[in-house]
C-alpha cells in the first residue's frame, strides 16, 4: 500500500494561492485506485465466515484444485 511520502505531489492553486487540486503521476493514481478496490472488497466481506488454512487446503484438495 502506498504511503503519502511515496507520492510526488504537484498542487494547482487559485489566484489567491489557495490549493484547489493535486496532480500525481498516473501510475500512482492507478495504484491508489487498486488499493481502494481492495479496501472495498475487504469491507464487503467483513462479516463473512472464515475458515482455517488447514480446512481451505483440504477443500481445495477435495475439489481437485490442489495436489499433494
Amino acid at each position: 500500500m502506498l504511503k503519502p511520502d511515496d507520492i510526488e505531489y504537484q498542487y494547482v492553486t487559485d489566484v489567491t494561492g489557495e490549493k484547489t487540486a493535486v496532480v500525481i503521476p498516473i501510475g500512482i493514481f492507478e495504484r491508489l485506485l487498486e488499493d481502494l478496490e481492495d479496501l472495498a472488497a475487504l469491507a464487503e466481506r467483513r462479516d463473512e465466515e472464515t475458515i482455517s488454512h488447514a480446512d481451505l487446503i483440504a477443500e481445495l484438495k477435495a475439489n481437485g484444485l490442489l495436489q499433494d
